[in-house]
């Protein structure tokens, strides 16, 4: 599919889109949190402007910034601020470990990390901060908000009048946002997405998907997640929903008592957060909600059958991304849902799957089109993005695509396993295992096997579970024997990153352990 000139007509960068968003929809309360002060368009605009000149003060034109917030008014208004004055966001994934964020800081060329202390108390990252600060500056927003004076706020009562005057000019290709992936399968790797990027990837969801601007999307999801940063902020506040942020995706109960309080009409969330929800909620927690967004991880059978059996009426729609792609590349649509996929490929979207040998079914999938971004930042110099080749990223995935334009994940190139010759993908295997076992959560390796090349082995938090349980449901069900791990490892819990994604670093890490012990 070519891209649309009517998608990207009118595009603008992303503050003058969010200017454009409050003269369409009008001076509304668009952004509220926990702490339950609403802001209006304006109200967030002025407080961008306020907040962004503190930082420009301390900052160079151009330079980029590392931000390191919970899912908040404070870490939007953080965010418009330095695009109000010209400045690029680094998102900084504060789950991911001291190693980690200290090599994103490198790897972006981060001199300054704005955070607050309220967020850094109560999350107890006060050791993490204190290593932090060995690498960059930490800007602590808490004593920089102290630091508004009348002068400060008339400035920002007279930019929310004439913001077009006062914001820094930039481009579509200019840079948005820099994020890094999650690392599940390997060190995180920095992604530029420009302005435009973010924008075209709003657009191509609404032009999927009616959204109606009197909707409240309910976002629990990380920013430093480009499906929490996107879709949880960007997309409401572009199409005239109201967006409200909630710091943590773990807070179950919180979450399910607040959904009816402020009529929230769709969730972002991903799998693992959505069972975790569904074990506490009520049957009329979700009774506001239009339908619930699933994407990151793929959403399980039993996912499923708790949300048509409990919660009857609340369509969970499936959909897959990348954080490459800004990241919505296909969802599923709430009155054309095909369970078992995760719907079809946005407006806008090009795709090619190449074939991959030993695997018969589907082909690699390689993307391009107006969400796909710029490049990776290069390992040897902070400055130098290194552009895809012919502008195609390369998803990694195994996928089928049917003359619909419907997407369904086979798994990942890295998630398949050569057994006697044979590849088997290790997605397959566990659902095998959740079949046998839907409550519990799994995942599944492959290590190095002297007489068969690679040997499955199964790591879950079912822990009465056992090989012949597997194999008695493979030959049950007609699934091949190779599709059977030979070896169990069983865990208290499963490791998962900050996202709710299956930490397959960490598992690797404790197979390999395990065969060496």
């Amino acid at each position: 599919m070519k891209v649309s000139a009517d998608l990207l007509a009118g595009q603008e960068p992303i503050f003058d889109a969010l200017i454009t968003a409050r003269d369409r929809f009008g001076d509304k309360d668009i952004l509220e949190d926990q702490d339950r002060n609403p802001l209006t368009y304006t109200g967030l605009i002025r407080a961008a402007f306020v907040l962004g000149r503190k930082i420009a003060a301390v900052t160079e034109p151009g330079e980029r910034v590392g931000i390191l917030l919970p899912a908040s008014s404070g870490v939007v208004v953080t965010f418009y601020g330095l695009h109000a004055h010209g400045r690029v966001p680094v998102m900084l994934n504060f789950t991911s470990g001291e190693r980690n964020l200290k090599a994103a800081i490198k790897a972006a060329g981060v001199k300054k990390v704005l955070s607050a202390k309220r967020f850094v108390q109560q999350a107890k990252l006060d050791d993490l901060m204190a290593d932090l600060a060995t690498v960059a500056e930490i800007v602590w927003l808490d004593d920089v908000r102290k630091t508004i004076g009348l002068q400060d706020k008339i400035y920002g009562l007279v930019a929310g009048m004439a913001p077009r005057r006062f914001r820094a000019r930039t481009r579509l290709e200019d840079p948005g946002v820099i994020l890094f992936t999650s690392g599940s399968f390997g060190a995180p790797k920095g992604v530029v997405l420009s302005q435009g990027n973010l924008t075209a990837n709003c657009r191509q969801v609404a032009a999927h998907i009616d959204l109606d601007p009197a909707w409240v999307v309910f976002n629990p999801l990380p920013t430093f997640h480009c499906f929490g940063l996107t879709g949880g902020v960007l997309l409401p506040l572009l199409c005239g929903m109201k967006a409200f942020q909630y710091p943590s995706p773990l807070h179950a109960k919180q979450i399910v008592e607040l959904l009816p309080q402020v009529r929230a009409s769709i969730v972002f969330a991903t799998d693992t957060f959505l069972n975790q929800w569904a074990r506490v909620a009520g049957p009329d927690d979700f009774s506001t909600l239009e339908f619930i967004v699933a994407g990151a991880e793929k959403v399980k059978d039993e996912t499923y059958h708790l949300f048509n059996t409990k919660f009857r009426g609340v369509k969970l729609l499936e959909g897959y991304g990348a954080t490459e792609a800004a990241p919505v590349v296909a969802v599923n649509h709430p009155d054309h849902n095909r369970p078992g996929t995760v719907g079809q490929m946005l407006p806008g979207m090009e795709w090619r799957l190449d074939p991959v040998p030993g695997i018969t079914e589907g082909g690699r999938l390689y993307l391009r089109g107006p969400n796909v971004m710029r490049g990776y930042l290069s390992a040897d110099d902070p400055q130098v993005i290194e552009p895809l080749e012919g502008g195609w990223h390369d998803t990694g995935d195994i996928v089928d695509v049917d003359a619909e334009a419907y997407v369904s994940i086979l798994g990942r190139v890295k998630r398949f396993a050569k057994i006697g010759g044979e590849m088997v993908s290790l997605t397959a295997v566990e659902g095998l295992a959740s079949a046998v076992w839907p409550e519990a959560r799994h995942a599944v390796v492959s290590i190095a096997d002297a007489r068969k090349g690679e040997k499955l082995v199964l790591v879950t938090d079912r822990n009465d579970a056992e090989v012949a349980q597997l194999a008695e449901w493979a030959r049950n069900h007609g699934a091949p024997e190779l599709a059977v791990p030979k070896k169990i490892m069983r865990v208290a819990e499963v490791p998962v990153l900050g996202t709710g994604k299956t930490d397959y670093v960490a598992i690797q890490q404790m197979a390999e352990m395990d065969k060496a012990a």
